[in-house]
């Protein structure tokens, strides 16, 4: 039994000890993976403090510029939290809005202009009549806003609006005009506006002899240069009403203008006479009009249809209708820029024939634009029947040219000169302008040995 128990002793001993043999080698393979590891993160990390220190090494990378876009900056107040609120512009939602302009300042250098024509040489809205040479500059600013609303059956109505500001601290008016139609089919328009040009002048610059106004066409002692502008618009002193039908290539056109008739004369005076209005005059204006490709032709007649609207006091006191005014216009234009913006030419041949009372007058000119440069001659032919010598020499001093009855005319030669882009900046645009007029008569005037008128101008036009 004893030896037994000492076997079973000692067997127990030895199984303890392989088994703590065991346990000692598996911890000793625990420690060296561990270490194994401890190895490898040492490894990353190094080779992660390589890259590191490469990366701040290189130069930074060039950013490339971004045009950041327009942003409203709104001072506000910080008194309180309300006052800080964004300010909102707020638009009804009946159609689109336009808010545009344009700067037109003029450099001028002129003759004389009392005497031969009742010419318009001033950017500004008052008639410029002088005794001596003229060295100004004038111009305006122009702001507009146009409405325009289409419906999806093609029916469509807006607005426009366009007040000036001009050199001279005046406010004033371009259009003020409300329309609404079918389009590529018929539309009426009602307010302040220019019907049809049926005398194209192209690029002109400088020979404004009507302005851009029916008001002070006409300087009682001047060359008149009709250019069927009596009943186009724009007046001072009244309003249009015009419908208009487009078919194929066919445009038709019929502009009514309701206004005080003695406003198309300068100092209201007419062959003499001191004019009385009684009522208001009524221009009929209609125009038909064929184009096709690049050529387009255009015949219109305008008549003041009210009986003894206005007219002078004869010795009698009886009044004496003058009134009586009827044009008639052809205008053809050829206009080759359509097919070849670069070197396409455009050209227009325009006349015009007044009958009125005791007075006829016949208009023709022809101009041509090609590459910025434009060209151009108006012949005006005066025949008066009867003139108040007496009166008109009063108010004219001496100065006039038609002081009598008889048959004149006028010749102007003009001239533009278009330097685009200015500074590469297409909305901004110089002009430069002149022109010659003279006079001559089938009997001696009242100032035959200085006949001849001329000037220069430089325009600088800016849109925004």
């Amino acid at each position: 039994m004893k030896i037994k128990l000492l076997s079973l002793v000692v067997g127990a001993v030895l199984s303890s000890g392989a088994i703590a043999a065991t346990h000692e080698s598996a911890l000793e393979q625990r420690l060296n993976q561990l270490e194994q590891r401890l190895i490898a993160a040492e490894k990353r990390a190094a080779t992660a403090e390589a890259e590191i220190q490469q990366i701040k090494s290189k130069p930074a990378p060039v950013q490339v510029a971004q045009t950041a876009p327009v942003t409203v900056v709104s001072e506000q107040s910080v008194n309180s939290e309300t006052d800080n609120k964004s300010p909102k512009l707020t638009l009804t939602g009946y159609g689109d809005l336009k808010i545009y302009g344009d700067v037109e300042f003029n450099m001028d250098a002129a003759s004389r202009s009392n005497g031969l024509t009742s010419m318009r040489r001033s950017a500004n809205t008052n008639w410029a009549d002088g005794n001596n040479e003229r060295w100004d500059i004038n111009g305006r600013l122009l702001l507009g806003f146009d409405g325009y609303r289409r419906m999806d059956d093609g029916n469509f109505a807006g607005f426009s609006a366009q007040p000036l500001a001009d050199l001279t601290g005046h406010m004033n008016l371009d259009d003020a005009v409300f329309f609404f139609g079918h389009e590529n089919d018929w539309k009426i328009k009602v307010g302040r506006f220019e019907a049809y040009d049926m005398f194209p002048l192209n690029q002109d610059t400088f020979v404004e002899y009507s302005g851009n106004t029916a008001n002070d066409l006409y300087g009682d002692g001047y060359g008149y240069i009709y250019m069927m502008k009596e009943g186009r618009g724009r007046s001072d002193s009244g309003g249009n009403f015009l419908l208009s039908k487009t078919i194929d290539n066919w445009y038709f056109e019929l502009n009514t203008l309701l206004e005080n008739g003695t406003s198309l004369y300068q100092d209201k005076s007419y062959h003499g006479n001191e004019l009385v209005n009684d009522k208001n005059v009524a221009y009929l204006r209609p125009v038909i009009s064929w184009s096709q490709d690049n050529f387009s032709v255009a015949a219109a007649m305008e008549a003041q249809v009210v009986n003894n609207a206005y007219g002078y006091k004869d010795a009698n006191g009886q009044t004496v209708d003058q009134s009586d005014r009827t044009g008639y216009g052809l205008t053809m234009t050829w206009n080759g820029q359509k097919t070849d913006p670069d070197d396409g030419i455009v050209a227009n041949l325009n006349t015009a024939y007044l009958d009125a009372s005791d007075e006829t007058d016949f208009t023709a000119g022809a101009n041509a634009l090609w590459h910025n440069f434009e060209l151009g001659y108006i012949y005006a032919h005066n025949d008066i029947d009867k003139f108040d010598v007496t009166n008109a020499l009063d108010n004219c001093d001496n100065d006039c040219w038609i002081t009598n009855a008889g048959t004149y005319d006028i010749h102007t030669i003009h001239s533009s000169y278009l330097f685009p882009n200015v500074m590469g900046m297409k909305n901004f645009n110089i002009y430069l302008g002149t022109y010659v007029s003279w006079v001559s008569a089938d009997h001696d005037s009242g100032d035959g040995s200085d006949n001849t008128r001329y000037g220069g101008r430089v325009r600088f036009k800016y849109y925004f």
